[in-house]
């Protein structure tokens, strides 16, 4: 065979081979949509194998002889019911106490003649002068009311009526309008006794404390309504501390609580009086008022404690918190049956205490459950049943 007759046959050898490819794709393509088809012919009507419902298993139950219970050392509790008791611990703030908290102000305008406190921060008592002020204002009305009085005393004896009863109503009219300046009786009665104006009025503090604020100097103008003096008692304070949202349910007001200082030895007690009604969104965290004394002025606004309030539940089925084993995806506790039987349950916890945990499902009453050895009970179990 020449070279043209050999490749004639190559090319004939070549077509013949790239068909018989092409034939071979055409019917596996053919059958795919036959099957394709006949699945959506069924489509609805085919019926399904039900799933193969799985039989309840045992749970699996560990047989140790009293040899191997004493060198693992079992030691086992009673599930029970009582109270579960937790300490929420915290960080407070030191806060003054806004119902003995106290501004000092005038009704009246005038310029202030003396300073008697001149500095923040010094205590005071109640009733203490803290400034002098002389005002136009309350010369007239002085003024008035000794006129008024005057007038009452050279009116005819025994005068009676309309004149003598329009002279007492002038007189208590202007008496009123002093005491309605914050004049005291007692400055009223040395009016009377002395028989001309003052010049200056004193103003006393309203109650004992520390002067937190101090907004008037020697010589200012005043007006009514301004803001002198800040006056708080720190002989009693408040402590701010925030709580968690998921522990918001276990607090309330009248529990009781520790306060420690980080630098100082010894404790304090102090009570919760408030729960505010609102929640921080960027800390998750709602702040709770505590309200406690303060001897010796020792705890100071702005500093910081330690907070542990104690709660307490009502009656509770619970176990020690060893007891619980804690995956992560479920709680196991190995419950005995007999001295030597162990059998593992799987259970569902509530809440957790300092050293019990309460017990939704899973554990009754008067069951025992194994509060040490159960990580050697767990591995026995692994490795008998891979459970």
């Amino acid at each position: 065979m020449n070279r043209n007759e050999f490749g004639v046959g190559s090319s004939k050898f070549g077509v013949g081979r790239v068909g018989f490819v092409a034939s071979a794709l055409f019917l596996l393509l053919m059958s795919a949509n036959a099957v394709v088809a006949q699945e959506h012919a069924g489509h609805g009507t085919a019926a399904v194998p039900a799933p193969v419902k799985e039989k309840d298993v045992a749970p699996p139950v560990i047989t140790l002889s009293p040899d191997k219970i004493q060198l693992i050392g079992v030691r086992t509790a009673v599930a029970e019911y009582r109270a579960l008791g937790k300490q929420i611990r915290t960080v407070g703030k030191v806060v003054p106490d806004e119902t003995r908290l106290a501004y000092v102000n005038t009704k009246i305008a005038g310029w202030v003649k003396k300073l008697f406190v001149d500095y923040t921060g010094k205590e005071v008592v109640k009733g203490q002068p803290l400034l002098s002020i002389y005002s136009p204002d309350l010369v007239t009305a002085q003024e008035e009311y000794l006129i008024a009085l005057r007038a009452a005393k050279s009116g005819p004896a025994g005068s009676v009526g309309e004149i003598g009863s329009s002279q007492r109503q002038l007189i208590e009219s202007a008496k009123r309008r002093l005491q309605l300046w914050d004049i005291s009786d007692q400055q009223i009665a040395d009016l009377e006794k002395l028989g001309k104006p003052q010049t200056e009025m004193t103003i006393e503090a309203p109650q004992s404390g520390i002067v937190l604020e101090k907004m008037v100097f020697d010589g200012a103008y005043i007006t009514p309504g301004m803001n002198l003096y800040k006056i708080v008692d720190l002989s009693s304070i408040w402590i701010m501390a925030d709580i968690y949202e998921y522990e918001m349910s276990l607090v309330k007001t009248g529990q009781t609580a520790r306060v420690t200082l980080p630098y100082q030895s010894g404790a304090y007690h102090a009570t919760v009086n408030y729960v505010y009604p609102t929640l921080d969104p960027m800390s998750r965290t709602v702040k709770v008022r505590l309200a406690m004394k303060n001897p010796g002025l020792l705890l100071k606004p702005e500093m910081f404690a330690n907070v542990e309030i104690t709660t307490s539940s009502g009656a509770r089925l619970v176990i020690p918190r060893e007891a619980v084993l804690d995956s992560g995806q479920r709680q196991i506790v190995y419950v005995e049956k007999k001295p030597g039987v162990y059998e593992m349950r799987q259970v569902t916890l509530g809440q957790r205490g300092e050293d019990a945990v309460e017990v939704l499902k899973g554990i009754k009453k008067g069951e025992r459950v194994v509060t040490s050895g159960n990580f050697l009970i767990d591995s026995e179990s692994q490795l008998r049943f891979g459970q």
